[in-house]
């Protein structure tokens, strides 16, 4: 998830013991075609060589792509602390909340079916399944999960200590405990439970788990080779992957959580891809591969969301635009989760960039310093 969320999709795992891991190691960056420059690393290389030696990451991961579709893929720090291996190039890491715009595509593929509304009432495909003080799926819209402003307390904070299988009803009961955090479409506030309701309510519409929606209408069409929902109980990744690390609070050592059950996130944030996939299904969408051009306007028409994602953000349907120092906006999302931590951005003339970390980012300054190598991926 968070993409980048400020609470991200974080949450406290009980943890097998570990031995604390010196961070500080930086190992070369690895470029594909074409070549870095001879005089030395360029900027793209320098910020993850900077995230790694002076914020402390145990790896780097980018990739980068330009408006005439040249694609140069980074690395820096090292994949495995406990053994000092390579990071992989394009290695995969868990997405977190880039899965939200899955999520998103798949709705608005609904909605031009014509078998959602995006007005439509939660209620008239989940009947009786919202209630909670000051929540009534008869008042909550489609396009409100979609846009974070349903007023629809966040789960994250009610898991447990314990690694284990949530069932996407049990998420959504944690969220129902509580009291709306506002009246429906008042305000915006991040709320992972929106995406999980957007989850059942695809289901509930296609007759069809989330995961195979997700796969036949966005992946295998953008053909993204290394994009994947993990099945339930699957707690590995599949292809070459940096390990992902957690740190419980500033002075504490850093933990291998790579393999982790993510159901936890599951619509909001369970995902698992790479930064050059995650440019490719961006920029599909912002190409208008995915969704009839009426539909994408609806999902670029946006509404602050500085409170998540810092100065100048905005968040559309299930898409993030910020402001480029260079002038102009990127689209895409982030993604936080424990052991990993992503930012992508794309724009209309075709540039687009992925910036992963192997820890989760716990502070606005950690992340804000994740979107700067971002920015500079684009305005270079």
């Amino acid at each position: 998830m968070q993409e980048q969320t400020r609470r991200g999709l974080r949450r406290r795992h009980a943890l097998s013991a570990a031995a604390a891991l010196a961070v500080g190691l930086t190992v070369p960056g690895v470029l594909t075609a074409p070549q870095a420059a001879a005089t030395g690393p360029d900027t793209v290389q320098r910020s993850l060589n900077a995230l790694v030696r002076d914020d402390g990451m145990p790896a780097a991961l980018a990739s980068v792509r330009d408006r005439h579709g040249r694609t140069r893929t980074y690395t820096a720090g090292t994949a495995d602390l406990a053994t000092g291996s390579k990071v992989p190039v394009d290695g995969q890491v868990r997405v977190g909340s880039n899965t939200k715009s899955f999520v998103a595509v798949v709705v608005l593929q609904l909605v031009a079916e014509g078998r959602i509304g995006l007005d439509d009432f939660v209620d008239a495909h989940l009947p009786g399944l919202v209630r909670g003080e000051g929540i009534d799926g008869h008042d909550i819209t489609v396009r409100q999960l979609l846009q974070q402003t349903s007023g629809l307390p966040d789960y994250s904070s009610d898991l447990g200590d314990d690694a284990r299988y949530y069932d996407p009803n049990e998420l959504l009961a944690f969220a129902l405990r509580h009291p709306a955090d506002f009246a429906p479409g008042k305000k915006w506030k991040y709320s992972n439970t929106n995406y999980v309701l957007a989850g059942l309510l695809v289901q509930e519409v296609t007759g069809r788990p989330l995961a195979e929606e997700i796969d036949r209408r966005v992946v295998r069409p953008v053909g993204l080779r290394h994009t994947y929902f993990p099945a339930p109980r699957d707690a590995g990744i599949r292809e070459p992957h940096p390990h992902g690390y957690y740190r419980e609070s500033a002075d504490a050592p850093l933990r291998d959580v790579t393999e982790i059950d993510p159901s936890w996130g599951w619509a909001a944030g369970q995902m698992v891809s790479t930064g050059s996939d995650l440019n490719r299904f961006f920029g599909a969408l912002l190409a208008g591969r995915l969704l009839p051009p009426a539909l994408l306007a609806q999902m670029r028409t946006t509404v602050p969301a500085e409170e998540t994602f810092g100065p100048g953000a905005r968040y559309g349907l299930g898409l993030v635009s910020r402001p480029l120092p260079c002038g102009g906006l990127s689209w895409g999302h982030g993604g936080s989760f424990p052991g990993y931590e992503t930012r992508s951005g794309v724009t209309d003339d075709g540039r687009a960039a992925t910036v992963a970390v192997t820890v989760q980012l716990t502070d606005a300054a950690s992340r804000r310093k994740l979107e700067r190598a971002v920015d500079t991926a684009l305005c270079r």
